[in-house]
């Protein structure tokens, strides 16, 4: 009996530093179908005649389990492909430059597949030393045939949002797009379409200095505002572009579908025109 108790040490001792090792399971002979001990039937053992005892290596081991196998990850999904990085600059960002210089060092500009099809470059238009700019999103057909910004239905409703609301003469404001051409079929702007053309716009503020900017739809809003917030909440809040106040609200060219919203962009640029002129301060809000 000390004999058997000292060899089933052993052998526990043995299958212990084999679990230590990563062993999960051990067959002796001809491999069975794994079956837990709980699940087998109770048998009393047939009865044999006396035997010495047997070697360590003849003790058949109680099966276990076969280890799930390990989970194995997902592939990664694929970054998406920037794309080829686009041409350079054609004017130096750091340079001191004014309005009209900029124009001529962007006119030929073919930094995206939207500079071949165009028939303007539409780069902005008003006075350089504006204190209030417009940023709209794009250029349309209207814009495109002239070089124009805001030219066509939208433009005139623009112009009696600025001069009959905010009260200032169409001439005395800066307005232009984030995109300087226009999207096949008025298309949203795409990213890649935005990082092209963003430097043009911020050397175009840069120049301008303005104290105000009214932002007009989804694209210029959050570009400006560097948030993802719909425009439905950011409408007729001040945030700022580097330190310069911005207020949101919808582009014309929405209203022209959705005329029941024109008093909330009334609301809006009342908010604007109390700035402009001095009656009140921007009161700005912090988006995500």
């Amino acid at each position: 009996m000390n004999h058997r108790a000292e060899l089933a040490r052993e052998i526990l001792g043995h299958l212990r530093s084999q679990r230590a090792a990563g062993v999960g399971y051990v067959c002796l002979g001809t491999p069975r179908e794994a079956v837990p001990e709980a699940a087998r039937p109770v048998t009393a053992p047939p009865a044999r005649a006396p035997e010495t005892a047997p070697k360590p290596e003849q003790h058949a081991l109680i099966p276990q389990a076969a280890p799930a196998p390990e989970p194995t990850l997902a592939p990664m999904a694929k970054r998406r492909d920037p794309g080829p990085e686009p041409p350079p600059l054609p004017f130096d960002p750091e340079a001191e430059m004014s309005l009209a210089e900029l124009k001529a060092a962007v006119e030929g500009c073919l930094r995206c597949k939207l500079g071949a099809d165009r028939t303007n470059l539409v780069f902005g238009v008003g006075n350089p030393a504006a204190k209030l700019v417009i940023v709209g999103e794009a250029p349309g057909a209207n814009e495109d045939a002239e070089g124009i910004p805001f030219v066509g239905r939208a433009g005139q409703m623009l112009t009696k949002m600025i001069e009959n609301v905010i009260e200032v003469p169409r001439q005395e404001v800066y307005i232009c797009n984030i995109l300087k051409c226009r999207p096949p079929g008025n298309r949203n702007p795409e990213p890649d379409e935005i990082d092209c053309c963003e430097p043009y716009l911020h050397k175009q503020l840069a120049v301008i200095q303005p104290r105000l900017i009214l932002a007009l739809g989804k694209f210029a809003a959050q570009w400006l505002l560097q948030t993802k917030t719909p425009i439905g909440r950011l409408r007729g809040k001040f945030g700022r572009y580097q330190g310069i106040p911005c207020l949101s609200t919808y582009h014309p060219a929405y209203l022209l579908r959705n005329p029941r919203d024109k008093k909330l962009v009334l609301d809006d640029l009342l908010k604007v025109k109390a700035v402009y002129h001095g009656e009140a301060e921007a009161d700005i809000e912090l988006f995500q």
